[in-house]
């Protein structure tokens, strides 16, 4: 369950009850209400997976005392790069302009990595590169695209062991649209992922949807 979630008014009166008497067992609280456990098992089930409540065996219900924004963020803090991102699409820096532009059309993908014959991370390209580039008179096969790329050191990277949120500040706040996952060897970066803002979209929604 999401922590932004509409409580209906049983639930409301529950969350009152152990706020004031926890910790509280179940058959305490559904005596409280004059309900029976059974009725009441549901709501506690919500109450306790959404994170409002705590439980412990032969001791009771206890409140967390957390707001739904302190859980929303605690939720948010347990999502990791490793476990929502997508497979990369790599050229070669030798490549012409024209031949990334088929790729990233055939690809369907907004940022393209750049690697070297060490197969190692030497660039990346947006689509505002190739654009950029194909603007003017000059001929793109002709053109490779280690002349239009971003270079190193002005590319931003994250690992697999990174947070989605912080990334997702990166992203905001580069104003891009992609980062490449790198491993790091002793030759350089090799490019093992992408994370995308679709990849972030997807895991806000998943998050809301508690999958």
């Amino acid at each position: 369950m999401v922590s932004t979630i509409e409580l209906n008014k049983r639930q409301e009166l529950i969350l009152q009850i152990v706020k004031e008497g926890g910790p509280i067992t179940g058959e305490q609280i559904a005596d409280q209400l004059n309900l029976t456990r059974a009725t009441l098992r549901p709501d506690l089930a919500i109450l306790t997976m959404a994170g409002f409540l705590d439980a412990r065996p032969r001791v009771g219900y206890f409140y967390t005392g957390k707001s739904g924004t302190q859980l929303l963020t605690e939720n948010l803090q347990k999502l990791y790069v490793k476990d929502f991102q997508s497979i990369p699409v790599v050229v070669s820096e030798n490549v012409s302009v024209y031949d990334a532009i088929c790729t990233m059309f055939l690809e369907d993908v907004g940022t393209m990595f750049v690697v070297d014959h060490n197969s190692k991370l030497v660039g990346v390209l947006s689509r505002k590169d190739l654009l950029r580039a194909s603007i003017g008179k000059q001929e793109l096969t002709n053109i490779p695209v280690n002349i239009i790329m971003t270079r190193m050191p002005n590319i931003t990277m994250c690992k697999k062991e990174d947070l989605l949120i912080d990334i997702a500040q990166k992203l905001i706040e580069k104003q891009i649209d992609a980062l490449p996952i790198v491993k790091e060897t002793e030759n350089g970066f090799e490019v093992v992922g992408r994370i995308t803002k679709t990849n972030i979209t997807k895991a806000f929604l998943s998050l809301a949807k508690d999958q």
